[in-house]
């Protein structure tokens, strides 16, 4: 298959998905309609992080959307971003299979600050 015809694939979403995007994207749900209803939604993101990942690993696997999902994981904390902030369109170039946290944004410094929460600097 063609590389320009994967990178097709995954912007419309229609990859299909290996054992290990379907099991963490099984995970996923059972997070989303268990634990979840019981440590409240109070996600500082839109949209939140559970749906997120659930659409990075939907676009680029389970490897690289997980680790794109675990950096957003990991900004949603007290005095981290906040706001609008959807699955970026393609993966950062500096981003490789065997340095994977290159692939996560790890601050949020590409949310635009008009969507971020009040009280926030």
């Amino acid at each position: 298959m063609c590389l320009r015809c994967e990178l097709e694939r995954q912007k419309q979403g229609t990859m299909r998905l290996g054992i290990g995007a379907a099991i963490g994207l099984a995970l996923i749900f059972v997070y989303r309609h268990s634990l979840s209803l019981f440590l409240g939604r109070t996600c500082r993101y839109a949209p939140t992080c559970s749906e997120y990942t659930s659409t990075a690993i939907r676009r680029y696997g389970l490897w690289a959307g997980g680790w794109v999902g675990l950096a957003r994981i990991m900004r949603c904390r007290p005095g981290g971003a906040s706001g609008f902030d959807p699955v970026p369109e393609t993966l950062p170039a500096e981003g490789r299979w065997y340095a994977p946290w290159r692939y996560g944004d790890w601050r949020g410094a590409q949310i635009d600050p008009t969507t971020r929460l009040g009280g926030e600097d």
